[in-house]
């Protein structure tokens, strides 16, 4: 029943970081790393719609965030353009609309945090002719635009360029994701957004005070503007016990936002990032302490997203709303607000 209700349904995953472990490969390989390493993953876990965020490592920042974005963004077109069977490049609704019933996967391009952009929001147009349609404006720290969560202790909201950034976004069609940004620059975006939030992959603080996830108040303002909370799947996000890491634990993020925002408002943002990390980390360095930890067992990368199907069945959600969780959602706000 599970595996029958994953498959009929349509999938979506806000946020896996693979682009990075593709473009770390010379541009011959971009097309055939991402058909030997990926794709089997995503038809496993049977992923129908996978937003590929543009992170840029600090290796490349500052000087050479752009060239890096540019690089990442021109890796998804080659990967897409060398799977033309099996992925589609996704820029509207209609494109995704067209993938899916060829049996594609959509893909949509995203940036994480924006660091080639710095304070030349006029640059967000170029971008979006480029592809992208989703993107943040902080991560860890401090940006030209905006604090990262990492610094809420300054109260900052966002800066005037960081304004600037949310107003274009919105003129264009690019939907403004909130995951990472500070707690004030969250409550500034909430005050001034007049179109639909995306957070592409944030758990419940409620459940794990964490400074990386959302408070009630912040999902229910996400709601309100008619977005989509998206859970992560990172275990440091999910609880302080690592006993308590499971897909239950995801399931139980899941359930929270549900009683808070609804069922019309969660999607699924896995954060799969062992892979990915093990791919760009050269075997003489560790990870920062801070670093979470990446992910565990029963969720280690797209070819599991089924067990979070069989877990809402067997926790009784309902049909029409597991539906709405594993990727309804997310297809609606993109279809309505993208492009």
């Amino acid at each position: 029943m599970s595996l029958d209700l994953h498959h009929r349904a349509v999938v979506a995953d806000a946020h896996n970081d693979l682009l990075m472990a593709v473009a770390a490969r010379p541009p011959k390989r971009w097309g055939s790393f991402f058909r030997d390493r990926w794709l089997p993953q995503l038809r496993e876990g049977s992923i129908d719609i996978q937003v590929l965020p543009v992170f840029i490592d600090d290796q490349y920042r500052p000087e050479g965030a752009l060239r890096q974005t540019l690089r990442m963004i021109e890796c998804a077109h080659v990967l897409a353009e060398a799977n033309a069977e099996h992925v589609a490049l996704c820029t509207d609704g209609a494109d995704i609309d067209e993938a899916l019933a060829e049996r594609r996967i959509a893909l949509v391009l995203a940036l994480e945090s924006a660091p080639g952009i710095d304070a030349s929001v006029e640059l967000f147009a170029t971008l979006f002719r480029l592809g992208v349609r989703i993107a943040s404006i902080a991560h860890w720290g401090r940006t030209p635009l905006a604090d990262g969560s990492r610094e809420d202790a300054t109260g900052s909201r966002l800066t005037a360029p960081g304004v600037q950034a949310l107003r274009e976004m919105e003129r264009l069609g690019m939907l403004f994701d909130i995951s990472h940004l500070g707690a004030s620059g969250v409550s500034h975006v909430l005050e001034l957004a007049t179109r639909p939030l995306i957070a592409t992959h944030s758990c419940a603080r409620a459940l794990r005070d964490h400074h990386r996830n959302l408070t009630d108040d912040q999902i229910r303002g996400v709601a309100g503007t008619g977005g989509v909370v998206c859970v992560n799947f990172v275990p440091d996000f999910l609880t302080d016990d690592e006993s308590k890491v499971s897909v239950d634990r995801v399931v139980d993020h899941i359930e929270h936002v549900i009683s808070v925002a609804g069922a019309d408002h969660v999607g699924l943002g896995s954060d799969f990032l062992r892979e990915v990390v093990a791919d760009v980390t050269p075997p003489c360095c560790e990870n920062d302490e801070d670093d979470p930890q990446f992910d565990f067992a029963d969720l280690a990368g797209p070819a599991d997203m089924p067990r979070v199907t069989e877990t809402l069945l067997r926790r009784g959600l309902p049909e029409e709303d597991i539906l709405k969780v594993l990727g309804g959602n997310m297809r609606r706000l993109m279809s309505k607000n993208m492009g």
